[in-house]
């Protein structure tokens, strides 16, 4: 049975979430502050975790940091507050999607079965679910990316944004498209969240040298994965 991580220091919402994930078909396991939830992430594996923001110990945005420097599962964020700049910060640190109390259990169990259908949907979307261009490799299974055989760590959203990317070389994706894509059909977002990824990959892919290809931006238009030995 898929386990699903839900840590909030709020029992009622911990208990109704967990209902509702049972009958997801998900094996729920509760964490009521942040150290409690990388202890058990370390323990154990996850499909996805759903993370409130104002934990006891660690706040929910140092805990999303954490995992994503060892793990690229799926990661829901969950706070009492809608500013805008929390919410991108949320995405921006690494979490795929961001939902604000109050809400409905059936409404959190919607974006979990999005955004994993999502990351189903890529995954065959290649035979091989690996992707070579020059001296760049890109593996979504492994969610491993090597330039000149050395590795760089990427997020998942990261990861995803180069695979669509090289996976259509040429081919020119808007922002939106990005996000509609990327985040989901119900993400409510704006397309600066998908303009501070592209930044932050590139300069991760920018540590190892690769003068054929890069992702370039077109101006007004969106983005591309361009290589030397690709025609437009």
């Amino acid at each position: 049975m898929n386990k699903i991580l839900i840590a909030d220091d709020n029992v009622q919402i911990t208990k109704i979430l967990s209902e509702f994930a049972k009958k997801e078909g998900f094996d729920p396991i509760i964490a009521y502050n942040g150290e409690d939830v990388l202890e058990l992430f370390q323990q154990d594996k996850f499909t996805i975790v759903l993370l409130d923001v104002m934990m006891p110990k660690k706040n929910g945005f140092e805990v999303c940091k954490e995992i994503r420097r060892i793990s690229n599962v799926p990661i829901i964020m969950i706070t009492a507050r809608g500013e805008d700049f929390e919410r991108i910060m949320g995405l921006d640190i690494g979490a795929d999607d961001y939902i604000v109390k109050p809400f409905s259990g059936s409404e959190v169990m919607a974006r979990i079965r999005a955004i994993l259908r999502r990351i189903d949907g890529l995954n065959k979307n290649s035979e091989q679910n690996c992707l070579t261009y020059d001296n760049l490799n890109v593996c979504l299974d492994s969610a491993e990316v090597m330039i000149e055989n050395q590795k760089i760590i990427l997020t998942r959203k990261e990861l995803e944004i180069l695979w669509t990317l090289l996976s259509n070389q040429g081919k020119i994706f808007s922002r939106d498209h990005l996000l509609n894509t990327l985040w989901g059909y119900d993400y409510f977002g704006d397309n600066r969240t998908v303009d501070s990824h592209i930044k932050r990959l590139r300069a991760k892919l920018d540590k190892v040298p690769h003068p054929n290809w890069q992702i370039k931006t077109i101006w007004g238009m969106g983005y591309k994965f361009e290589g030397m030995y690709y025609e437009t």
